[in-house]
């Protein structure tokens, strides 16, 4: 591949990865582990790309050329390990959602790029890796596939970290975590058999936009801890059907919230919090159809969205939720009793109300609704 085609295809793959980056950067609001993992690789291989240009300054021996090579050629293997490396951490933290990566996975990573950078530096005066001749022309040295096994095997555990705990890892992303290690693969395998062709950079391109499409914009709209959508999602959503609403044809929304959720979370710990509402998230999503849309309005709250326009057909769905939630209290033993409160209201075109109207509305329905069972438990205990 000549300096002009590496020159075109490399500068084309940096457009794409800027404005991946820049979208990352702007809907990146909780700034998480994930993205931080995410964007380091975007920005290095932003880096390698550009400075991959700069290796490739063959020839012309008496000029400046033979200082851009090898500057080109020392970061370009330097940094190869490094982006298999955080792909790896990110591949980790899409299975675990830890919010620190352990010294267990972090330390032996450091390892591996502490050897590289060792051996980089003794290849500048022993050629192992590589060697630029006095024409400064590029040629490999005897140990070009040990530098190239580094970032291959750190790909294969991460495919092998994928492939072991897919139980574990989303259905909508595992495919795409799989595939991440096809393109910068394919093109490692040209670049060994044919001298001179180097595609594995873009390859790694193509690999980080499937990801970008099919993971990072999926979780911008994606409550952590649930699964179901977030806030930022439901706003969107709820300003779409508020648009689209007709005198025919309207929505209906129902907030609802954990009775006494504090009280779990300060008597058995956040972890047990945090599974009372991953399981109301669950029943919510077993009780209502696949179109209904669901999300998380922030704490303990929920927010469901309905293509419902009819009062009547609104309080079957609530009444199939109350039995839902009965249902698990009587099916399965937890130490705290699972309880919501519900306000719901079918969105009334003429109106003319703003969605933060309209959640205002059916948030002070669910409040109304917590009071009523409040007064309903006092009578209980009372008796």
């Amino acid at each position: 591949m000549n300096l002009i085609n590496n020159i075109i295809i490399n500068v084309y793959s940096i457009g794409i990865l800027v404005i991946i980056y820049i979208f990352s950067l702007r809907n990146d609001e909780e700034k998480s582990l994930q993205n931080k993992l995410y964007n380091g690789i975007l920005l290095i291989t932003i880096l390698m790309l550009a400075v991959d240009i700069l290796s490739r300054f063959d020839g012309k021996p008496h000029t400046i050329y033979p200082i851009i090579n090898q500057i080109g050629n020392f970061v370009i293997f330097l940094l190869n390990p490094v982006v298999a490396s955080l792909w790896l951490l990110y591949v980790y933290d899409q299975i675990f959602q830890t919010e620190k990566i352990p010294r267990k996975v972090r330390y032996p990573l450091y390892a591996v790029n502490a050897v590289n950078i060792v051996l980089l530096i003794l290849t500048q005066f022993r050629g192992w890796y590589y060697y630029i001749d006095s024409d400064n022309i590029y040629h490999r040295g005897p140990m070009f596939l040990f530098a190239a096994s580094i970032s291959t095997v750190l790909v294969i555990a991460a495919f092998l970290l994928i492939v072991i705990n897919r139980e574990k890892i989303n259905k909508k992303h595992y495919f795409s975590l799989l595939f991440f290690a096809v393109p910068p693969c394919l093109g490692l395998f040209f670049q060994l058999i044919f001298y001179g062709i180097s595609i594995v950079l873009n390859g790694i391109v193509l690999s980080l936009l499937i990801v970008s499409l099919n993971i990072q914009n999926y979780n911008i709209y994606t409550d952590y801890l649930t699964g179901v959508n977030n806030r930022k999602k439901l706003e969107i959503y709820m300003r779409q059907k508020i648009s689209t609403s007709t005198e025919e044809k309207t929505f209906s929304a129902i907030m609802l919230d954990l009775n006494n959720f504090k009280v779990i979370n300060d008597t058995y710990g956040h972890d047990v919090g945090d599974n009372a509402l991953q399981i109301t998230a669950k029943l919510l999503g077993s009780c209502l159809r696949s179109n209904d849309f669901i999300a998380r309005f922030g704490g303990d709250e929920f927010c469901i969205v309905l293509d419902i326009s009819d009062q009547a057909k609104l309080e079957e769905v609530v009444s199939r939720i109350k039995n839902c939630i009965d249902k698990y209290k009587q099916t399965v033993d937890q130490p705290y009793k699972l309880s919501i409160s519900m306000g719901y209201a079918v969105y009334d075109y003429r109106s003319f109300m703003s969605m933060e109207e309209f959640q205002k509305q059916i948030d002070k329905l669910m409040y109304d609704d917590k009071q009523a069972n409040k007064e309903i438990q006092k009578n209980i205990a009372g008796n």
